[in-house]
């Protein structure tokens, strides 16, 4: 009874939240509430909820005051340079600044903090997303893709996780995934260049007031085309055909021409106007820009360290960054005021979480689940348990947490995978292929951070990100299995 109200309270959130019928939050609290009482739990319920929440408050403070501070490192102008190499380097095309959006959030992923990589990659891809017309929710996304896969990097917990769990070095977990780690963020980069020309044909039809080609393709050369016959580059309105204009021609090779109708990299202009990269805003501080790059890489490095608790590295961070940037104590309450909606977004979601991971904790159906799926495997699977594992990693990580699938799943599937030849070390690697499934979770904070800066509805995220994200992990199983670090015993 336990694993079928699991399954059914899963599958019940999953599509309450894809079909938008509930919001995540109340999502998150009605769902488990309901599939709890079911499930006998009764008034205890509440102290199930409570445990669970006192073991989201760090998480949750973490996530406030990170979001304060990088807020105000983009209000003090911290990230404009960035943005601005970056527009440089990508231009206006939507495939390159999608495939961009990829190659950074991987980037910056290696630091293992994924709520640190979804701030820094928001606040330098996001105004350009919108300023170009392009979908959030593709910017989530690639995100989420990227720093998944990264995620099985040794510091970043789940590849750590498993070594401890089945108590093997974690050199010998992750070393010999490095190759399935490369085709991983190759898959990333392929779906991001295919993400990106979609966006490119999208607003070639949706967005022809922000993009413009000349009216005929031949002769172009980048500028006007010959015989003066088209607009060229121009601003809204001068296209004097009647025709909508598009984004994009073709040139003679049937390459698509972009040709944006303002300068993104002009500060004079008012292209990021509106935007958090104003280059007009009163928050901008100039003359502070190296004391705050200062600070910031001190606050990383604290991250990288773990010397101190990370929620008040960030409070501590976030006090400094007020005091110099903002000496002025009504200026302090407006900038901490100003991101109230972000904070409350992502703190709401992470509060709510709770519930749900409560109720499965509570209940017993988080045990119960893993039971019956070990169970269910036949011992004419048993030479496949590498296999079967990791793909069990990619559901079961979404559902559960990863300390629960580690430290209570893997152990057991790996105690019987013994009798069949197939090492700890083989076990280790196969469950950390799920890693990019895993992250696009409600039950993983940084995800709900990362829609909530966005300001993307989740379940917008997972109907782009799900698919995708289980590919990526079947490739690096794949990629595991062919090059012999998870093998068939």
């Amino acid at each position: 009874m336990l694993v079928l109200l699991g399954f059914a309270m899963i599958a019940v959130f999953m599509v309450l939240i894809m079909t938008k019928k509930l919001t995540p939050v109340l999502a998150l609290i009605i769902v488990p509430t309901v599939f709890g009482l079911f499930a006998g739990a009764g008034l205890g319920i509440g102290d199930m909820v409570m445990d669970s929440m006192k073991a989201m408050t760090s998480t949750a403070a973490l996530l406030m005051f990170a979001i304060i501070y990088f807020g105000l490192m983009i209000d003090v102008g911290l990230f404009d340079p960035l943005v601005r190499f970056i527009l440089r380097k990508l231009g206006n095309d939507p495939a390159k600044v999608v495939l961009g959006t990829a190659i950074l959030a991987a980037a910056v992923s290696l630091d293992g903090d994924g709520s640190t990589t979804f701030i820094l990659t928001t606040a330098a891809m996001l105004p350009i997303y919108l300023r170009l017309k392009m979908s959030p929710v593709v910017l989530t996304c690639v995100a989420g893709l990227a720093n998944g896969t990264m995620n099985i990097v040794p510091w970043g917990g789940p590849t750590a996780r498993a070594a401890s769990a089945l108590k093997i070095d974690v050199n010998d977990v992750f070393v010999p995934m490095l190759p399935s780690l490369l085709a991983g963020i190759a898959v990333v980069l392929a779906f991001a260049w295919l993400l990106g020309l979609q966006e490119r044909n999208r607003l070639r039809a949706t967005a022809p007031e922000i993009w413009e080609v000349p009216d005929t393709a031949e002769g172009f050369d980048g500028g006007a085309p010959a015989g003066g016959s088209g607009t060229g580059r121009g601003r809204k309105g001068t296209n004097p055909g009647g025709a909508a204009p598009a984004v994009g021609g073709s040139t003679g090779s049937g390459v698509a021409v972009l040709e944006r109708t303002e300068d993104l990299v002009d500060d004079s202009d008012t292209a990021m106007a509106d935007t958090a990269l104003d280059p007009n805003r009163k928050t901008l501080r100039p003359k502070l820009q190296w004391f705050n790059l200062g600070l910031t890489v001190a606050v990383m490095g604290m991250l990288i360290a773990d010397l101190v608790p990370l929620p008040y590295v960030f409070m501590v961070g976030s006090a400094i960054a007020l005091l110099v940037n903002f000496p002025n104590v009504k200026d302090q309450a407006t900038q901490i005021v100003a991101h109230a909606p972000s904070i409350v977004a992502v703190v709401s979601m992470v509060m709510a979480a709770a519930v749900l991971t409560g109720v499965l904790t509570g209940t017993g159906m988080v045990e119960a689940m893993s039971a019956w799926l070990v169970q269910i495997i036949p011992t004419s699977m048993g030479p496949f348990l590498a296999v079967i594992t990791g793909v069990l990693s990619i559901p079961m990580t979404f559902f559960m947490s990863n300390d629960a699938f580690y430290f209570g799943v893997l152990p057991v599937l790996s105690e019987t995978a013994g009798h069949y030849g197939i090492s700890a070390a083989e076990m280790a690697r196969a469950s950390i292929t799920g890693q990019p499934f895993h992250m696009q979770s409600p039950l993983v904070p940084a995800i709900l951070l990362l829609v909530s800066l966005a300001k993307v509805d989740l379940g917008d995220h997972h109907r782009k990100v799900l698919w995708r994200s289980a590919v990526v992990s079947l490739v690096m199983l794949g990629i595991g299995m062919l090059t012999g670090a998870i093998g068939i015993g």
